[in-house]
């Protein structure tokens, strides 16, 4: 046995995903996977401080989950299912007790949630809870509907999934294609949710499955451009992260940061790969905001950020996804390329009342305000934005800010 700090939770991000995907291969039913799954991290959560963490945490979890479905099939009653359950009982029976490591079916169950059958506007709802772990309440905050009704729409298109016995094996190359938009926005969205999330520690959390899920996709369709932009994106990303904080944990926002504190190894990764996806002459959204995110990453070989270039990625990335967090950067950049008026004409087109509750809309909004010199206007903004975030180094630093427009 080992020890360490909160091994569950280590556990949890480490394996949650693979172990969810490979049983719901096996099981043909991804809520009964899920609740195996989660039965057997409770187990964790009550054996592990007492008995200590088992050399092999991810062999125990699959143990305790097989065990779950195994039990519960034993316990149906119903003669319609007994022949599926045999089959099935069978395969899992197949597999050694201690089968580690397990095929990684995480991409496979990407692309069922993206299958024709489900509704489209929830292929990445499904994929971000079943994959991932995210919890329906904080997927409804992102797709802006009630936590009870997109619980329930989960829960119906789950049961629609087993009913159906939508295959969980990848799709042939003529089905593969039109899924891949909806796999691409469904880990795009994941990155974001990490990069956002105080908590999430690179190599366990969010942002780390998010990279391994867009190289994965990467392997499966190596000319796709898109797929190969966005994962230039979550790399030119990933290699300004330790630059987020200071030593003392203080956030250092992206125009403060000191470039030699960027990872060059992450960021020529990236740049290789954006090159490669360009080369296909296909643009789109990821390959415009990893082009952008270029554009700030030229400051690692001591050039200036180039404002005007940024400026003009983002008029075409709006062209293509005028969502508020692209309207919102692109308004600070047009402020840099084109002067701080140009950019708050462009931020106060944006409608008001979708932004009264995003954040990033407040933290630009006090931007543009304080480069105006209206400092009192600024400081609200700053104190607002300081609101919306959960992030106590993002919190105390637009407080710092609204302070210092108050002085």
């Amino acid at each position: 046995m080992t020890t360490g700090l909160d091994p569950v939770a280590t556990a949890a991000s480490a394996s949650c995903g693979r172990l969810v995907a490979f049983l719901a291969a096996r099981w043909g039913d991804l809520a009964a996977a899920e609740d195996a799954v989660g039965d057997a991290l409770l187990a964790a959560l009550e054996r592990w401080p007492e008995d200590g963490v088992p050399d092999r945490p991810e062999a125990w979890l699959m143990r305790v989950a097989k065990r779950r479905l195994l039990d519960d099939a034993r316990r149906a009653r119903v003669r319609t299912t007994a022949a599926p359950l045999v089959a099935r009982l069978a395969a899992l029976r197949a597999d050694a007790p201690e089968f580690h490591p397990f095929p990684d079916k995480r991409l496979a169950l990407l692309f069922m949630c993206a299958h024709p059958a489900i509704d489209p506007s929830l292929h990445a709802p499904l994929m971000l809870q079943s994959i991932l772990r995210i919890d329906a309440e904080r997927i409804a905050s992102a797709f802006l509907i009630s936590p009870a009704a997109m619980r329930q729409r989960l829960v119906r298109t789950k049961r629609k999934i087993r009913d159906a016995r939508l295959s969980f094996e990848l799709p042939a190359e003529d089905e593969c294609g039109p899924r891949v938009d909806s796999v691409l926005r469904a880990i795009y969205a994941t990155y974001g949710a990490g990069w956002d999330d105080p908590h999430d520690t690179r190599g366990e959390g969010l942002a780390s499955e998010a990279e391994s899920l867009a190289r994965m996709v990467v392997e499966l369709r190596p000319d796709e451009p898109e797929a190969l932009g966005l994962l230039a994106l979550i790399l030119f990303c990933e290699g300004r992260t330790r630059a987020r904080r200071s030593a003392d944990g203080t956030f250092v926002p992206l125009l403060e940061q000191n470039p030699a504190d960027w990872d060059r190894a992450r960021i020529g990764e990236a740049e290789t790969i954006l090159r490669r996806a360009a080369s296909r002459r296909r643009p789109g959204r990821f390959q415009l905001e990893a082009a952008i995110q270029s554009g700030h990453c030229m400051r690692v070989d001591g050039h200036d950020t180039p404002w005007g270039s940024i400026d003009a990625m983002y008029r075409q990335l709006v062209a293509l996804a005028p969502t508020l967090g692209n309207l919102c950067a692109a308004a600070v950049a047009r402020s840099h390329a084109s002067g701080v008026a140009e950019g708050w004409r462009l931020l106060e087109s944006v409608d008001a009342g979708a932004a009264r509750s995003y954040q990033p809309y407040w933290a630009a909004r006090a931007h543009l305000l304080e480069r105006m010199g209206r400092t009192q206007d600024a400081g609200d903004a700053y104190r607002k934005a300081a609101a919306l975030t959960v992030d106590q180094a993002v919190q105390s630093y637009l407080r710092s800010r609204a302070g210092s427009c108050s002085r």
